[in-house]
């Protein structure tokens, strides 16, 4: 499992990191979006983390810019990963194309929870 997160704050990238490591998974790490597009250009991902909350290039910009794609990379399942508790978050999240969003400080149950959904929607493997 190869996994991407865009996420401008090193020490949340360093909390899911250590997460992921206990299940086996890879985790890639962009400290901006510019960056971590570029990346999904050069390699292959099973999942993408975005935070939303980034200087420059922000999470739901990344979102469409993923999705516009005229590759296959467009359907790259994006989970979401937030602190803003907006009202209608979740729904703006999903109508951009996102599959999935979690709040921070993310669980680990509900990290792997939800890249197990988002996989399983699209047919990916599932992380235990």
């Amino acid at each position: 499992m190869n996994i991407l997160f865009i996420e401008d704050d090193p020490m949340n990238r360093r909390v899911v990191k250590d997460m992921l490591d206990v299940a086996g998974a890879t985790m890639a790490e962009a400290s901006w979006a510019e960056e971590g597009l570029a990346m999904i250009d050069s390699d292959t991902f099973d999942v993408v983390l975005v935070d939303l909350r980034m200087p420059g290039v922000d999470g739901f910009e990344t979102i469409q810019r993923i999705r516009a794609r005229g590759d296959a990379k467009a359907e790259l399942p994006i989970i979401v990963v937030t602190a803003d508790t907006a009202v209608d978050l979740r729904e703006r999240c999903l109508a951009l194309g996102a599959d999935d969003l979690l709040f921070k400080p993310v669980a680990m149950d509900a990290l792997f929870d939800a890249i197990g959904r988002v996989l399983a929607i699209r047919g990916g493997g599932m992380i235990v």
